[in-house]
């Protein structure tokens, strides 16, 4: 399993429209390599049918091929759809691989069950195959409806969980290591917690 993630970062909304335009030819290439490709997250951007980051599931013996193709920076060349006239028709984006992360136990999540809504037709709207999950010591929430069966969905809810938690660690693990930057400049001189004196360190009374 590859974690993929293809995102316009803080670039404008043409960066985004070619976000959505590059999963639309990952979503070629992975059908035609035979590359399961699973849609675990997205994030829409500000002009319809753009995209400001999606996050990919691949499996498959050409997973890792199709990920070596895509990581790095993308280019798109093409005038802006919103801004006639312009000079600029260079844009760019940014593909990053993910480790697999470590899958909460079930027993730690908390399952509903709903009915998809969008896109779809009949079936979207007859069937309760969407799953909301929350991970109960978090309060992480999410829930998925990309796929039709209710199995699918509660698996990739856990891996979007397992996901999360990653972030949140890595956000807490910044934030600890830039109180521990700003250490550096809070000590103060005077009014010492403790006192030592002389070569051998000693502890004053």
């Amino acid at each position: 399993m590859i974690l993929l993630q293809i995102s316009a970062a803080h670039g404008p909304d043409e960066c985004c429209l070619a976000v959505s335009l590059a999963l639309r030819q990952f979503h070629k290439e992975a059908q035609a390599m035979q590359v399961e490709l699973h849609e675990l997250e997205r994030e829409s951007g500000r002009q319809t049918g753009t995209l400001r980051s999606v996050l990919l599931i691949l499996n498959g013996e050409s997973a890792e091929s199709l990920a070596e193709r895509w990581c790095g920076t993308l280019q798109w060349i093409c005038e802006s759809p919103w801004r006639k006239g312009r000079t600029r028709k260079n844009w760019f984006i940014g593909v990053a691989r993910f480790s697999p992360v470590a899958m909460p136990k079930e027993s730690e999540i908390r399952f509903e069950t709903l009915k998809s809504s969008g896109p779809g037709g009949q079936h979207v709207n007859k069937t309760e195959s969407a799953i909301r999950a929350t991970h109960l010591a978090s309060g992480i929430s999410v829930k998925v409806q990309t796929e039709r069966s209710q199995h699918a969905n509660k698996r990739l809810a856990c891996l979007l969980i397992a996901h999360r938690l990653e972030q949140l660690e890595q956000q807490q693990l910044d934030a600890q290591r830039a109180q521990r930057r700003m250490f550096h400049h809070q000590i103060v001189r005077g009014a010492p917690a403790r006192v030592f004196k002389g070569d051998d360190f000693t502890p004053s009374p």
